[in-house]
């Protein structure tokens, strides 16, 4: 299970304040963490973070975690000193209604409400309509834009004010687990490597800018700079079981069921099979998810990264997606490390990653 050091260090990660493009204090956090056991830490202009272990080791193994959150920035700053707002990545705006947010200010953080017309005022046929972020606004408490400005600027990103929560049964519910948890996972695996090695140099990868990228963002320039021959990215899935939600379309993926090993048209064969073979033979409990497209992950950009680089896709069932109170088994996070460094310990120099 993970030491009570590696869940605080969790919690700590969760609730530092990272969304696309504005990531340093997240990133900072887990480099920290890195320093206490990997034999090279670093970063680049990017604002991707790397650990390494093994150095010297071949061949090469990429893990990808993407530390950023989806957020939202300062677009406009009225006369009575409103604040309105745009989505940094992928938001239902109904999650976002009455929700206390903090900017992450050069002055200083900020915290604000955000506001809607009260439905008591609502015409009828509105109130059936779904709010529109353009509906929506930030009180900061401020009189006026001069006094909103003293402490705001246009540009200034945000996350929802919430915090790590323990649940019964080993989860827990916080904001940013999309994908901070994967960051998390790649370093833990890290760790495990390095507690009990194979041949291959293991470089983990906190990576930048997923939540808004269509054009790779740091996983492809990670990709680039690390010279991976194997990666393995580490994302979240949708959790299959609660309410709404159809198997048949998306698989069976519960809390507590292990990590699950994505197939499919763009994961590489070899790669897949090496953690199938792994979570056999370590007993270690899995589901399959098959995508016949892009998987939306990281691992899109990766594979297509230099040459191309063998590629697979693990993923932790997550519960309420790009919410305020995304829910994970800590039981599944435990389970996807193992699977990891046991996988890159089974990878040696006579490892064929071309599928013949």
């Amino acid at each position: 299970m993970l030491s009570s050091s590696s869940i605080a260090f969790l919690k700590r990660l969760l609730d530092t304040p990272g969304p696309s493009g504005y990531e340093t204090s997240a990133a900072r956090a887990w480099r920290a963490e890195a320093q206490t056991f990997a034999d090279a830490v670093h970063s680049d202009v990017a604002g991707n973070s790397i650990a390494e272990v093994n150095v010297g080791g071949a061949p090469t193994i990429m893990l990808d975690g993407h530390i950023d959150e989806i957020g939202i920035i300062v677009q406009y700053i009225d006369d009575d000193g409103y604040v309105y707002i745009s989505p940094i990545g992928g938001w239902d705006p109904e999650v976002l209604v009455g929700q206390r947010i903090r900017f992450l200010s050069g002055n200083g953080d900020v915290v604000g409400v955000i506001g809607k017309k009260p439905i008591h005022l609502m015409k009828p046929a509105d109130r059936e309509k779904a709010s529109k972020i353009t509906d929506l606004w930030v009180d900061i408490g401020a009189a006026n834009r001069t006094e909103a400005e003293a402490r705001l600027a246009v540009g200034d990103a945000a996350v929802i004010e919430s915090h790590c929560v323990d649940f019964p049964n080993d989860r827990i519910v916080s904001r940013s687990i999309d994908d901070r948890i994967g960051a998390f996972t790649v370093l833990e695996a890290l760790r495990r490597y390095k507690e009990r090695g194979g041949k291959a140099r293991v470089v983990a990868a906190a990576t930048t800018q997923e939540e808004i990228a269509w054009h790779g963002g740091g996983a492809l320039v990670s990709a680039n700079a690390i010279k991976p021959h194997m990666a393995i990215a580490v994302d979240v899935t949708f959790a299959t079981d609660h309410p709404g939600l159809e198997k048949k379309e998306i698989g069976d993926h519960k809390l507590g069921s292990g990590p699950v090993l994505v197939r499919g048209a763009l994961i590489s064969p070899v790669v897949f099979e090496l953690l199938r073979d792994a979570a056999k033979s370590g007993n270690i409990p899995f589901t399959v998810h098959a995508e016949g497209r892009a998987t939306s992950t990281n691992a899109d950009a990766i594979h297509l990264a230099r040459e191309g680089v063998a590629t697979g896709l693990v993923s932790i069932p997550n519960r309420y997606m790009h919410s305020p109170n995304e829910m994970v088994s800590l039981v599944d996070v435990d389970h996807t490390a193992s699977l990891i460094a046991e996988a890159c310990r089974g990878v040696d120099g006579r490892t064929d990653f071309t599928a013949r």
